[in-house]
């Protein structure tokens, strides 16, 4: 039977397919390299043409009906490209990276294998204090005494730790109980293969500042090293629509087009209706929104309502 397809080719990035196999390093001893790929813009916008019909013959630009896509939340098409990339993340990190489950991920055995002979190293300035406002997060720098003395006592911990595991297996300690008491910051290393619609949800949570420090620069070396490269124009409409972007809520919108009439009086009253805001004597607290909402409004340029 003669193939009706054999025009066809299978898209490539000549971008990516420079960086394949190369390690971009992360934190201390971390890395991302790029294993394999399928898709680039070209694929997204081919899905996109079959599925939507004639609908879409009016955009004749591949960014313009990208740009659009995106911008209405049209992620199927997106699900065409998929990308695999090896990665070597300390385990405390990797714990938040697996609790994506859209991809699919094998992860380095220390029940079959020894385990990687590196931790994570934290440096005297990037201690961090305990946020006072987000409860999973961390805020302003520990001092740098401080931050020397806990350095130190890591270091120490880290050779305690080393010592206990290996003295173990060279007992004859089943690698599988032989590594329980490894500390998080170990490094692990494992196959991670995503779509790129799921992957972009990825890098809009874990890019975002609220993110922990430590899996945002993964985040960042994905997305502006590689998939920057990979797909181009799905990346500047990411950046334009979702990053760099922002969302109003019902009471944001109310509130902001009080406020564009000049009505700050009844903005802060709605915000004390809602519950956003509470007066506490002399003081004004807020509520987690109200702090959310008060960063869209600085970034805005626009005053404060209270």
């Amino acid at each position: 039977m003669k193939n009706q397809d054999a025009a066809l080719s299978r898209p490539r990035s000549s971008e990516l397919d420079d960086i394949l196999g190369l390690n971009f390093p992360v934190l201390d001893d971390g890395f991302i390299r790029v294993i394999d790929y399928m898709g680039t813009d070209s694929a997204i916008v081919q899905a996109a043409r079959v599925s939507y019909g004639a609908g879409t013959k009016q955009v004749s630009e591949d960014r313009g009906l990208i740009r659009y896509l995106l911008r209405n939340r049209h992620t199927t098409p997106f699900e065409m490209c998929e990308l695999k990339l090896h990665v070597r993340v300390p385990m405390d990190c990797w714990r938040q990276w697996i609790r994506h489950r859209t991809a699919s991920v094998n992860e380095y055995s220390t029940r079959y294998s020894v385990a990687v002979d590196a931790c994570r190293i934290t440096q005297p300035d990037e201690w961090r204090l305990q946020s006072d406002i987000n409860k999973q997060g961390s805020g302003a720098a520990i001092s740098q005494e401080l931050g020397e003395r806990l350095s130190k006592e890591e270091a120490k911990l880290h050779a305690l730790c080393k010592e206990v595991y290996t003295g173990r297996l060279d007992s004859g300690v089943a690698r599988e109980q032989a590594r329980k008491d490894l500390p998080l910051s170990t490094y692990t290393e494992a196959y991670w293969k995503i779509d790129l619609h799921n992957l972009l949800h990825f890098l809009a949570l874990r890019m975002d500042s609220h993110a922990q420090y430590e899996i945002r620069e993964y985040a960042r070396i994905i997305g502006s090293e590689i998939v920057s490269k990979w797909v181009p124009h799905t990346w500047e409409a990411f950046l334009e629509y979702r990053m760099n972007s922002l969302s109003l809520s019902d009471t944001e919108s109310r509130v902001l087009a009080l406020l564009v009439e000049g009505k700050k009086a009844e903005a802060r009253q709605l915000l004390y209706e809602r519950g956003w805001l509470q007066a506490n004597q002399a003081l004004i607290k807020e509520s987690r929104e109200a702090s959310e909402f008060r960063e869209k409004l600085e970034k805005m340029g626009i005053p404060m309502p209270w």
